[in-house]
């Protein structure tokens, strides 16, 4: 019988990734097409998640590189909560227009590169 708990995690993970392409990625591809600033913070910020999973989580070679993704993205968005905003003075909601991503904060790109970590990753 085919374990369900593992395929719901992959699917729930799947999920999450899908909706910070929507906000992050694929504005963060737009902007980063017409503003080279923008193209390289990506470009860092995609290599620094694909250390931090290819070095950084000893064991990871067995869980899916989905769930791996969005469980740094779930502990990025829970270090960054309003309950802990006296201490992160991170934003993770997505610039506005693709002007807004010149001023981009580091939550702001880390989410953006995660995206682009990932469609690297699915080819």
């Amino acid at each position: 019988m085919f374990p369900l708990g593992p395929a719901l995690i992959e699917v729930s993970a799947r999920r999450l990734l899908n909706r910070l392409h929507t906000t992050h990625g694929a504005p963060a591809r737009t902007a980063a097409a017409e503003f080279p600033l923008v193209s390289a913070a990506l470009d860092q910020h995609a290599a620094a998640v694909r250390d931090i999973l290819d070095m950084g989580i000893e064991g990871a070679s067995s869980v899916p590189a989905t769930v791996l993704l969005a469980g740094y993205v779930r502990g990025l968005l829970d270090h960054a909560s309003p309950a802990n905003a006296d201490t992160v003075p991170f934003v993770s909601g997505a610039p506005e227009g693709t002007h807004g991503w010149l001023n981009a904060g580091w939550l702001q790109l880390r989410l953006a590169g995660v995206c682009l970590h990932d469609a690297g990753r699915q080819g």
